[in-house]
């Protein structure tokens, strides 16, 4: 992407007062017979025995026109009376602040001899409406240490300035100044009181106010109604509402109806919204500005997308709210073209408008058009907000281009803005998709010396396990818990469930449930399908169950949780009787899903074929869905694994695109079960002609030329792999005791007790041999000797972690070990042997699933 560089600012423009006509003076005196604006203004004429009246006509007449010259001028004319009114005074000063010149308005009020109650009144209203509170509140201060009795403005005004600084403290004793002076019963004075409550979240003193008002208008109810649809008490802002239809005397207005309809979007209440709706037409609301952008608000979460465009087009007037809620809800809908269209019609657009397409890019998962739309913004000059460059960061971490995330950082940084927290943690979010794991490191270092937010411990943790350092993540966790830095919330439960998943660490995972449970996570349905997918992967499908049945609503991602956890446990027939279940409830599958239904197949106590074959071909007609190489690398499975090596391989030929190596890998791993070395060939010669594009393909064409004893071919492979920046996975196999994850690498000597380790292995291996183990070297892919094939085959990874548990567990505990890729069919062997010397159960997990090895059997029957 090419480097983002920033407008020039545009010189400011001004623009000149109109010129006086030529030989014309502006005499203000007070004894001028007419005052003569230009020449296309009305000529005033006035009495000198009037000039308070006159004179506040000329300051209204400045104010309309924004003509502070004028203002001045009058001023200059008013300080040459004998004695001016304190009406004049008061009149001035307003003049200035509503012209913007606070400076001039404060030195009138310094010159005031004896201000009244209306001079302080009128400059602490109107600082507390201008962002000046604390300047509000030292007037007020000050005009009751002077003695001056405050009146029902006076309230109105500081009750708004403490209400904007969320000073409960202050707002509780004019409160009770108001009370003492009898100004509650004000109806103005009450609707700020309960105004001031809302916003600093004290909802029940508001509703307090609210009952013992002797006398409500319309504000009264919206200020309430309001202050309970912001604190997310939609159900009591809808109850309030009824009560105000059910009443004598006051009607609900515009603001009510956008107020309630946002409500009942935001609670689902679908009725009640059309009921507003043909209220709204009823008394004629319906074209109102604000609450059409409501009923779009509306119907964009409970109708249809017709429904929200038919409101929009026949809208007479837009403002940018309602364009921007339409771009939002096309981009909503996926219909990212048209959310362009409406962005490009218009006729004036602001940061959110471009922030709503910016969200939508992203959200639909076309970053580069984010990063494209973000550069067009810095090119205009459009203001950025904290927000913009959020989903721009977002955005750049969904492209993952290391390059173009360092360009993105550092203008965030030239912004001055890299000390947001929202903002920082989006940053290190970034930086760990983008393979940039020490700048990520060093993000969190800075924040967690300073002001070590939550959120970017969340982030560091989640960088963490995505980086596949699932030991560093569960340390910073419980670091984190330790010194109460961070806030467990449904982010961080997902996240470290997820890892809990990965490790197989169960008691953690319990844990966390209990966790989620106490603080009532578990009504998010991403927690609850973490949990399905920790408990399953885990190996206590029982209680992913209990976990699934227990969750009040599904979605797609729970039912693929819990069929995969099935399929993780060689349970097809379960995972078909949970589709079945799906049929049932209507409940439409996804391109996961139908991968899920087909691989259970591999895993039924019968042979299914001609039913998987069936499912397979009514995936597009009857659920929309193509079949991509994994659903067909499945299906060949299916067909290998019943022993149909010669209808896989004619599926494989009648694909409708060129097959992908692994769809010849799954013919050829069933080959080699079922030993037809006649298809194994064919398959192995397919794969071999076929140009390597990902790691993965690079290491099966390795193994295969490796099998063969074409040495050369195999170093030729992986030099060509290492040149293109490809890694190879290590095999990797772990073991959890004490609440610690032990790792291990093949013959990997680097554990404390790797000594007592090889010992105890070397001695199980003496002892499988005495029974009938016979090593297979076959799976030793190396150009060594005989006897050191059988060396490497000792000290697999898995081996040593199953010898470390047994070593390691008392009784006749199982032991369980992880592993992160495939076991091997000499590892498989062998385990078999080591549960009958041993007399112990021995589950072991890896990519495909679980294998539990009892008596000399192991659970996967060989699949």
């Amino acid at each position: 992407m090419a480097a983002i560089n920033l407008p020039s600012m545009a010189a400011p423009i001004s623009l000149p007062h109109p010129k006086p006509p030529p030989n014309s003076t502006r005499s203000l005196s007070l004894y001028t017979p007419q005052f003569s604006l230009s020449t296309h203004t009305k000529t005033l004429q006035f009495h000198a025995s009037k000039p308070t009246k006159h004179y506040t006509n000329l300051l209204h007449l400045a104010v309309q026109n924004r003509d502070t010259e004028l203002a001045k001028a009058i001023h200059a004319s008013i300080l040459k009376l004998h004695s001016p009114s304190s009406y004049l005074f008061n009149t001035l000063i307003l003049t200035y602040l509503k012209l913007g010149l606070t400076s001039h308005a404060h030195k009138v009020f310094d010159c005031v001899t004896s201000p009244d109650i209306v001079t302080y009144t009128t400059m602490v209203s109107w600082f507390a409406k201008n962002n000046r509170e604390i300047e509000a509140v030292k007037l007020f201060n000050e005009m009751r240490r002077l003695g001056i009795e405050v009146n029902e403005y006076s309230f109105v005004g500081i009750l708004t300035a403490c209400g904007r600084v969320l000073d409960l403290e202050l707002g509780c004793q004019v409160h009770s100044l108001a009370v003492k002076l009898g100004c509650v019963d004000d109806t103005y004075v009450s609707n700020a009181l309960m105004g001031f409550y809302c916003k600093c979240g004290c909802l029940g003193y508001a509703r307090k106010v609210f009952d013992e008002m002797s006398e409500r208008d319309v504000s009264s109810w919206n200020t309430v109604i309001s202050g309970l649809v912001k604190e997310y008490e939609y159900e009591q802002g809808l109850g309030l509402f009824r009560e105000l239809l059910q009443g004598d005397g006051i009607e609900a207005d515009r603001f009510t109806l956008s107020t309630v309809l946002t409500a009942c979007a935001e609670h689902g209440a679908v009725m009640e919204g059309r009921e507003v709706h043909a209220r709204a037409v009823k008394f004629g609301l319906e074209k109102n500005l604000s609450v059409r952008n409501a009923l779009i608000g509306f119907y964009s979460k409970w109708g249809k997308l017709k429904d929200v465009v038919h409101l929009f087009d026949t809208m007479p007037v837009k403002d940018v709210i309602t364009w921007t809620q339409m771009i939002s809800v096309c981009m909503e809908s996926g219909l990212v073209e048209m959310a362009e269209k409406v962005f490009d019609k218009m006729p004036e657009r602001n940061c959110v408008s471009y922030n709503a397409l910016l969200q939508g890019f992203f959200q639909n998962g076309v970053p580069s058009r984010a990063l494209y739309m973000f550069c067009r913004m810095v090119s205009k000059g459009v203001e950025l907000d904290d927000f913009s460059l959020t989903i721009v960061i977002n955005a750049c971490g969904l492209y993952v281009d290391k390059d173009t995330s360092k360009q993105i950082h550092g203008f965030v940084l030239k912004c001055g803005v890299g000390s947001n927290d929202r903002i920082e943690s989006a940053l290190l979010d970034m930086c760990s998709k983008c393979g940039r794991m020490t700048d990520a490191e060093e993000i969190f270092r800075c924040n967690s010396l300073t002001r070590k937010s939550s959120s970017i411990w969340t982030s560091m943790i989640c960088g963490y396990a995505r980086n596949g350092l699932p030991d560093k993540a569960l340390s910073l966790f419980f670091e984190g818990q330790a010194e109460q830095h961070m806030v467990v919330d449904e982010i961080v439960s997902t996240t470290i469930l997820g890892i809990c998943a990965t490790l197989g660490f169960d008691r953690i995972g319990e844990q966390i449930h209990s966790i989620a449970f106490k603080l009532d996570l578990l009504h998010d349905i991403r927690v609850g399908n973490a949990l399905i997918g920790m408990y399953s992967k885990c190996g206590n499908m029982t209680a992913a169950i209990n976990v699934f049945n227990n969750m009040k609503r599904h979605d797609i991602v729970s039912w693929n949780s819990l069929m995969g956890g099935y399929i993780f446990h060689k349970q097809g027939d379960n995972a078909l009787d949970l589709w079945e279940d799906m049929k049932k409830k209507n409940v439409n599958p996804d391109l996961i899903t139908t991968l899920l239904i087909i691989s259970a197949y591999t895993h039924t106590s019968l042979s299914k074929v001609d039913e998987c074959y069936t499912f397979f071909h009514s995936m597009k007609t009857a659920y929309n869905i193509e079949p991509d190489s994994n659903h067909y690398a499945s299906l060949v499975s299916v067909f290998g694994k019943w022993g149909f090596l010669e209808e896989a391989e004619d599926i494989i030929k009648k694909m409708p695109y060129d097959p992908d190596p692994s769809v010849w890998r799954a013919l050829l791993d069933n080959c080699r079960v079922h030993m037809n070395t006649v298809i194994g060939k064919r398959a192995a010669k397919e794969i071999l002609a076929k140009k390597p594009n990902d790691a993965s393909t690079y290491i099966l064409v390795s193994n295969l030329y490796s099998a063969s004893g074409r040495w050369h071919c195999s170093e030729t492979i992986r030099e060509e792999m290492r040149e293109q920046g490809f890694q190879k996975r290590p095999g990797k196999s772990w073991i959890i005791h004490d609440n610690k994850v032990h790792s291990f690498y093949a013959r990997d000597k680097s554990h404390a007790c790797s000594k007592d380790i090889y010992s105890g292995l070397d001695i199980l291996v003496l002892e499988c041999l005495k029974i009938g183990y016979v090593p297979d070297t076959s799976f030793v892919l190396h150009e060594v000797e005989e006897h050191q094939k059988r060396d490497f085959l000792y000290y697999h990874s898995a081996k040593l972690a199953v010898t470390y548990g047994l070593l390691m567990t008392k009784g006749r505990m199982p032991v369980r070990v992880m592993k992160n890729i495939m076991l091997c069919g000499d590892c498989h062997s062998f385990f078999k042997y080591v549960s009958v010397v041993t007399k112990r159960e021995i589950h072991v997990r890896d990519a495909s699933g679980f294998h539990c090895f009892v008596n000399g059997e192991c659970t996967c029957k060989g699949k």
